[in-house]
């Protein structure tokens, strides 16, 4: 009698141990994760997503990077301090907006640091390196890449950029004004154009800070910043152009705040699942509640084309995405 009532009793406790699981996360929810962080830059590496965001917070205490990873954009998992003022020695505050790219098995992580004002202060973009997207970051040359106002560009919000020959740039520019500079095969310096100049302007209209750049379709799609970084009219606009160069059109912009969800929407990256072609874009925005400059989250939503390859206005959500795998 004992071993029946244990044969019925087994699919009754399998059903309540599968009852007892967690269930999935069927989207992201947004913000992706906790904390005030902004200006996050995604990446693909292998099957993994990233993301490298600047830590949101008074310019002082900005001295460290985070990074998270995923594999599907629903879990993600932090990696902190990857990069450390004490790893940059000119470096004292508002390391922020980074740009990573791999290069040669090498992780190369473009940076702002100090928010100079002028000339005269120490500062600007600098480069660091690792063997590892998790860090730790060293210095790559022990002093800033760019650190000078050229055509009146802030050195800060650097967008480094592999094109189709596989040369790579750096878009960067605060204060209304973006340039372009072509980076030395090691990244340790910037080259002169075949024309001789080394810092081109491409300032759209509309043009604050912020600037990205991905091919679509041949096409080379150049995204940008527009409005007050501590309000509520932070927005993205874009351009379409032939060449990575311009001429820069502005087109429309494309994310923005939605009263009912989030204000501040902006300062974005852009990446597409390789499997799926599935695009998603990355953006911080100011959570409701929050007046505070500095209290901004990352997070993550759709973005589409019209069959024009015009980019359709983003509906920023509190949803987030559905599971989206690299394999």
């Amino acid at each position: 009698m004992k071993k029946l009532t244990l044969i019925f009793a087994l699919p009754f406790l399998a059903i309540s141990l599968f009852a007892q699981k967690p269930a999935q996360k069927k989207t992201s929810g947004n913000p992706l994760f906790p904390g005030w962080y902004a200006d996050p830059e995604a990446a693909i590496f292998g099957k993994e997503y990233w993301i490298y965001p600047t830590y949101s917070a008074k310019y002082e205490e900005q001295t460290f990077m985070d990074a998270f990873s995923s594999k599907d954009l629903v879990t993600w998992t932090k990696h902190p301090n990857i990069l450390v003022k004490d790893n940059i020695k000119w470096a004292n505050k508002a390391i922020w907006a980074p740009s990573i790219t791999k290069k040669d098995n090498k992780y190369y992580l473009f940076f702002g640091a100090n928010d100079i004002q002028s000339d005269n202060e120490l500062g600007g973009i600098g480069v660091a390196v690792s063997d590892k997207p998790s860090g730790p970051f060293k210095d790559h040359i022990g002093k800033p890449l760019i650190d000078k106002f050229h055509n009146k560009a802030q050195p800060i919000d650097q967008y480094v950029f592999k094109d189709k020959d596989g040369q790579y740039y750096l878009f960067y520019g605060g204060w209304g004004h973006c340039n372009v500079v072509k980076l030395s095969g090691d990244f340790k310096s910037v080259v002169p154009f075949p024309d001789g100049t080394t810092y081109k302007e491409v300032t759209p209209k509309g043009y604050v800070e912020g600037p990205f750049m991905f091919i679509r379709n041949g096409k080379y799609y150049f995204m940008w910043s527009e409005g007050g970084w501590t309000g509520p009219d932070y927005s993205v606009a874009y351009a379409i152009a032939d060449s990575p160069m311009g001429p820069f059109t502005r087109i429309d912009k494309i994310l923005k705040q939605d009263p009912s969800v989030a204000t501040g929407a902006g300062h974005h990256s852009v990446i597409q699942n390789p499997k799926t072609k599935e695009y998603f874009i990355i953006y911080h925005r100011r959570p409701l509640s929050e007046t505070n400059g500095n209290h901004r989250v990352t997070c993550i939503d759709k973005m589409e084309f019209d069959e024009n390859g015009l980019i359709k206005p983003v509906k920023i959500t509190f949803e987030g995405v559905t599971p989206s795998r690299i394999k």
